[in-house]
């Protein structure tokens, strides 16, 4: 199986097959340090007051990724 580097995955629109909600765009990777393996996807969350009030992040678990298409990755995620 060939790798995927974490600049295929990011921007990537991230949509959620629970509700069909956009989600937004791949901005990090959250990975396991003793075994090298990613467990989630972080996408950031939606600014308050026009975006600049505080915002909290979307941590994705990496069991949740249902496609990882060519410019998507569809989730099934309970928020």
């Amino acid at each position: 199986m060939e790798g995927m580097r974490f600049s295929e995955l990011h921007c990537r629109e991230v949509i959620n097959l629970c509700d069909g909600a956009r989600l937004g765009e791949v901005s990090d990777l959250i990975f396991d340090p003793v075994c090298g393996q990613i467990t989630a996807i972080v996408v950031p969350g939606q600014g308050g007051l026009m975006g600049l009030l505080s915002r909290e992040d979307c941590i994705i678990p990496w069991n949740c990724i249902e496609t990882l298409g060519e410019d998507y990755i569809l989730v099934k995620f309970r928020r």
